[in-house]
């Protein structure tokens, strides 16, 4: 089967991708950004890349990070229309089924293109925010009630936004919930575990931007100093909105607290390896990957639960504690204090490698999808 993937170039989307390697099928990647060059990850996928362009001019980046205003004007006139380059591909190739990851990237920039070829088999996964939080904004509505009715296949990381989907005119047929990037490789994990005893850490995701939530994290753990002196407290992934909220709180003094921008993925699952709890706070999400990295490294999670997605796996106060409201700070304090006073570690760890881990497994995760990519030719 001929099998034209659309996406931005992502970690997930590659990972997803190469989850079909040696199935049999011939598989091409339209980078919907046009402006990626070839990627090895995925070298044995056939790319259309670096499209974008009509002119890479000398001094186009400089012109870019100086003088962003003239670069944006500039480019309106050097700048190849996406739904063309998109359709002439597609005739080019003729695949059996054009799969989107994430709608309002790589769905809404080729819709024209799709519904002047209605028989076109399109599959479409929905990744995070896509539709919980971009439902709320009328002009990505406006979108997402013209895709959706043009969809044949769905993908999504949770059920609640198979819901959704269908409320907004999705009437195909559903796929299944898995994780956006595919299943996890356990053994690759592994080698970064220590015992639930010997950890001492509470990771904290650093993220605050448009949906993520840390400073409020960040608000309620300042009032439990005293509960938190034999902790070693780690933020990372932190944005400048968080760094600013660090500078200028009581927590820079902390001499147990530790905040970190942007590190490598390797070097998230070493902390959450070494992590006791692992705390993820936003007001809009899928099921988190990072929640699912960190169970699957045996941390207790405690996550926000945006529509109830996240109480698809998490039994509040069993196998993790759940974030109802992202914004209550005192909630989230008692809900923290809660996890160090009363939460059985152990017994949380336990149940999510017998119950999650083996749904997620990279092989399982695999075979189910080359199996629905076989029933759909």
């Amino acid at each position: 089967m001929k099998i034209l993937m659309v996406s931005i170039p992502t970690l997930h989307f590659f990972r997803w991708a190469n989850q079909l390697q040696d199935a049999g099928h011939e598989v091409y990647w339209f980078d919907i950004t046009g402006m990626s060059q070839h990627v090895s990850k995925i070298s044995w996928i056939q790319q259309k890349v670096d499209w974008k362009l009509k002119w890479d001019y000398p001094g186009r980046i400089l012109v870019k990070n100086k003088f962003p205003k003239l670069y944006k004007f500039i480019q309106q006139f050097n700048e190849k229309d996406t739904a063309k380059t998109f359709e002439n591909y597609l005739n080019e190739i003729k695949p059996d089924v054009v799969h989107s990851f994430a709608l309002y990237l790589s769905c809404s920039p080729i819709i024209e293109v799709m519904e002047k070829n209605p028989a076109q088999k399109w599959i479409y996964s929905s990744w995070g925010s896509d539709l919980f939080y971009f439902q709320n904004e009328p002009a990505y509505l406006k979108d997402i009630k013209r895709v959706l009715p043009r969809i044949n296949y769905l993908f999504t990381d949770c059920l609640r936004d198979y819901e959704i989907a269908k409320q907004y005119g999705f009437s195909g047929e559903f796929l299944g919930v898995f994780p956006g990037g595919g299943g996890f490789e356990l053994n690759e994990m592994e080698t970064y575990k220590l015992p639930i005893s010997q950890r001492k850490t509470i990771l904290i995701k650093g993220f605050q931007g448009r949906s993520g939530r840390a400073i409020p994290v960040l608000k309620a753990i300042t009032t439990l100093k005293e509960q938190l002196l034999n902790y070693e407290i780690v933020v990372f992934g932190s944005d400048p909105q968080t760094f600013e909220y660090v500078t200028n709180s009581e927590l820079k003094k902390w001499k147990n607290f530790q905040i970190l921008g942007k590190i490598l993925h390797e070097e998230v699952l070493k902390l959450m390896g070494k992590s006791l709890i692992c705390i993820g706070n936003s007001n809009s999400d899928g099921m988190p990957n990072t929640m699912l990295e960190a169970i699957f490294m045996g941390a207790f999670p405690i996550q926000s639960n945006p529509g109830g997605a996240t109480a698809e796996l998490i039994q509040n106060g069993v196998n993790g504690l759940l974030i109802e409201d992202c914004e209550d700070e005192q909630k989230i304090k008692e809900i923290v204090n809660r996890a160090l006073n009363n939460c059985n570690f152990d017994n949380a760890e336990s149940l999510n490698q017998i119950k999650i881990v083996p749904k997620l497994h990279y092989i399982k995760v695999k075979n189910e999808v080359i199996s629905i990519y076989k029933k759909l030719n």
